[in-house]
């Protein structure tokens, strides 16, 4: 197990009607001016924002707002939000919503009290830390992301065709209000979506390049398993409260760290290459209407079936520990073969339960064709650089050869 430091500030209040707490909580912990951040209508047309407010006003927190935010959130709607929030004088961010809300709260705090851009922090001309952040209370009604927790910040520039994270500690948020019923009217892709967003969080972590851990592979893996045990249930029954609980819960643990401790630290506490997300951010920046989760059901089992020969035994760890999936040796000359099998069949199961699901199983299924890959090269190269990667070395022609297989 390799050394690392795991820092998790986030208080968690998970219950039935834990939107209704919001404002008590706030004013509890001696917030005064809230700034909400919200999408396109979801949280309007179910209740869920006057419940908030309600709640607000009832704790005496004064409120403004910026509804709108968009999936694959855009620089445009922080650079708007960061001029009312200042405006307002908010002294706290209360996203309401999944990872895009939350991430564009992320950025508009990140640049509160920074005198530039602050699609800055994405190009690195500034860094994360040199000015303080505004607190984050993230009310959570789509799972997937784990923004509700993380140290990561994801923002698309629609003008430089770019989606770059950004991560640190800071971005944690300070309060999560997670109610599980208020998922219960997710459309059932983006349930899907979400999950399949989850897996690929947890399992960008167990490919990190490192060696195995026993006690976070037992986590990760286990994590993995209750996703796919819950998922079908709440596609089935969406109303199934612990079945939404669960997912909820697990969209948090796959990405506060924890699934990744002591698999070896790049930054913050993200643990390997990010390859696939890496590979998918351009497919969802290419064409903002593609679900990230969905576009990672098509590009993370294209990679695992390109790198896999880099590191068999890890591949093999994962058969075995999520599907029950061991070489049969007795059934090959060639134990290399019966390996090879094994590693195969497991990619090929996690790619049936993505399509179980109702996740697309290529590229073209978005609507992207072969014509497409070299615009989709120029923005990797430009976000990634000519290689990429920790669990094997990728240069742009085998990122190439990535898409093309995932056609």
């Amino acid at each position: 197990m390799k050394d690392f430091t795991l820092y998790i500030p986030t208080r968690f209040v998970f219950k039935r009607k834990a939107t209704d707490e919001v404002g008590q909580v706030l004013a509890g912990a001696g917030y005064k001016r809230a700034f909400l951040v919200y999408g396109k209508g979801s949280v309007v047309r179910n209740g869920t924002l006057d419940r908030i407010k309600a709640s607000l006003e009832a704790a005496g927190v004064a409120y403004d707002e910026l509804p709108g935010v968009r999936p694959n959130p855009e620089i445009t709607s922080v650079r708007e939000g960061l001029a009312k929030a200042r405006a307002f004088g908010a002294d706290v961010m209360v996203p309401i919503g999944g990872g895009s809300s939350i991430d564009c709260a992320k950025a508009i705090a990140t640049a509160f009290n920074y005198d530039g851009d602050p699609w800055d922090f994405f190009s690195k001309k500034a860094a994360v830390g040199v000015t303080p952040l505004l607190p984050i209370a993230a009310v959570l009604t789509i799972p997937a992301a784990g923004s509700e927790s993380s140290d990561s910040c994801v923002i698309s520039n629609d003008e430089l065709g770019l989606k770059r994270g950004m991560n640190g500690d800071a971005f944690r948020p300070k309060i999560a209000f997670m109610d599980p019923e208020l998922t219960f009217t997710l459309p059932p892709y983006q349930t899907a979506a979400g999950s399949s967003d989850m897996i690929a969080h947890i399992l960008e972590r167990w490919f990190s390049g490192a060696p195995a851990a026993p006690v976070t592979d037992g986590i990760a893996a286990s994590l993995v398993r209750s996703i796919m045990e819950l998922t079908p249930r709440a596609l089935k029954d969406p109303q199934d409260y612990e079945a939404r609980a669960g997912i909820m819960w697990a969209s948090t643990l796959a990405h506060n760290g924890l699934a990744g401790a002591g698999r070896g630290l790049v930054y913050g506490q993200r643990a390997g290459g990010w390859e696939s997300h890496g590979l998918e951010h351009e497919l969802s920046a290419f064409d903002t209407k593609i679900t990230h989760g969905a576009g990672l059901a098509v590009m993370m089992p294209a990679w695992m079936r390109f790198v896999w020969k880099a590191d068999p035994q890890r591949f093999l760890d994962f058969a075995f520990q999520v599907f029950g999936i061991e070489p049969a040796y007795s059934e090959f000359e060639d134990p290399q073969e019966a390996e090879e099998d094994a590693v195969t069949a497991a990619i090929d199961e996690l790619q049936r339960v993505f399509v179980s699901w109702g996740m697309p199983a290529k590229l073209a299924d978005f609507g992207i064709a072969e014509k497409d890959i070299d615009a989709l090269l120029v923005t990797l190269e430009q976000n990634k650089g000519k290689e990429f990667g920790a669990f094997k070395k990728l240069t742009l022609e085998d990122a190439r050869a990535i898409y093309t297989s995932a056609l």
